[in-house]
């Protein structure tokens, strides 16, 4: 495979003046949980012999610790994040332009080449099919807001993720846009158990704690082929795709190991088992999506929501300032 002939060619060069040591190992940034890191990396790592360091955390968690380190950057790749948060941080990156960038269409990748788009995700609600009668589910956003299901809706806190920003502004517009949009929200606050990371959602959700939770889509396959019984409800009034990249910390100790680890995290064979074994949809344009594992929808079947992405993204910490004020409200 090609990839594979550049990683060799790679690790071959980086032999030369006695650093091949140094760039043996890889430290990677994640927000992945710990099902999609252990897969990656251990493939990874035999395809290299680079041996992966990761730093797992919430992505607003990481993306605070990128910035703290600015100035003596520990990390070498940042990778599981939003598109919001990889371009309203993207002076940290390093520009470099996959080998697979030509598969990847140009809205899911920086113009510059400062990351580079990996996943799609829906955000969908999950249910807990012993904890809530078939008939009795919700079926929207908007059934949401019954005070039935106060506290009993799992939630990540927006200032830790990408993904439940993108919820809450994505409501915020769907629910009339301005002071309108964010009281249906403030009620909606109201009945959510805000939790400090997207994998305490679905893991509530698959073992009983929590009812419903407010999730992306690829954790309720993955725990119902684990034998949960959670199915994902994707809501009749709409929704959208959320998508999540990698990129390059600039200045990090290991920088040709960290293009290796683009390179490959963007293959089509890689793409391909990463949605098999966890239900990822790819970015990439050339994967065949007419069977999708767990049941998931071609996207053709899923309303989805116009979404002002950018205009969210440049008013992002005003937003996650207003967002805290009505978290705050709602206890």
């Amino acid at each position: 495979m090609r990839w594979l002939v550049t990683v060799a060619s790679l690790l071959g060069a980086l032999c030369v003046g006695g650093t091949a040591q140094a760039q043996k190992k890889l430290v990677v940034y994640t927000s992945n949980d710990s099902t999609l890191n252990d897969l990656v990396f251990g493939a990874f790592a035999k395809e290299t012999g680079i041996t992966v360091e990761p730093v797992a955390a919430g992505s607003g968690v990481v993306v605070r610790r990128l910035q703290a380190e600015k100035a003596r950057p520990l990390g070498d790749i940042i990778w599981g994040v939003s598109r919001s948060l990889l371009q309203t941080n993207k002076a940290l990156f390093e520009p470099y332009a996959s080998k697979n960038i030509d598969a990847t269409p140009a809205e899911y990748r920086d113009p510059d080449n400062l990351w580079i788009g990996n996943n799609l995700h829906l955000l969908v609600i999950l249910e807990n099919t012993k904890l809530v009668p078939a008939d009795q589910g919700p079926k929207s956003w908007a059934d949401l807001l019954d005070p039935k299901w106060k506290g009993k809706i799992a939630f990540t806190d927006p200032a830790n993720s990408g993904s439940a920003y993108a919820t809450v502004t994505m409501l915020v517009d769907l629910w009339g846009g301005g002071e309108e949009g964010w009281k249906k929200v403030g009620a909606l606050f109201k009945n959510l158990k805000v939790l400090n990371r997207s994998s305490l959602v679905f893991q509530g959700v698959g073992n009983g704690e929590y009812p419903l939770g407010i999730s992306l889509e690829y954790a309720g396959p993955m725990w119902a082929a684990g034998g949960a019984p959670v199915k994902v409800i994707y809501p009749s009034d709409g929704t959208t795709a959320s998508m999540e990249g990698v990129a390059i910390i600039k200045g990090g100790p290991n920088p040709d190991s960290a293009k290796a680890f683009v390179d490959f995290i963007n293959h089509k064979d890689v793409r391909e088992m990463i949605l098999k074994a966890t239900y990822r949809r790819p970015t990439r344009s050339d994967i065949d999506l007419s069977k999708l594992p767990g049941g998931m929808p071609p996207m053709s079947e899923v309303k989805l929501l116009k979404y002002d992405e950018d205009g969210w993204t440049a008013k992002r910490t005003k937003t996650l300032e207003r967002i805290k004020d009505v978290l705050q409200e709602s206890r």
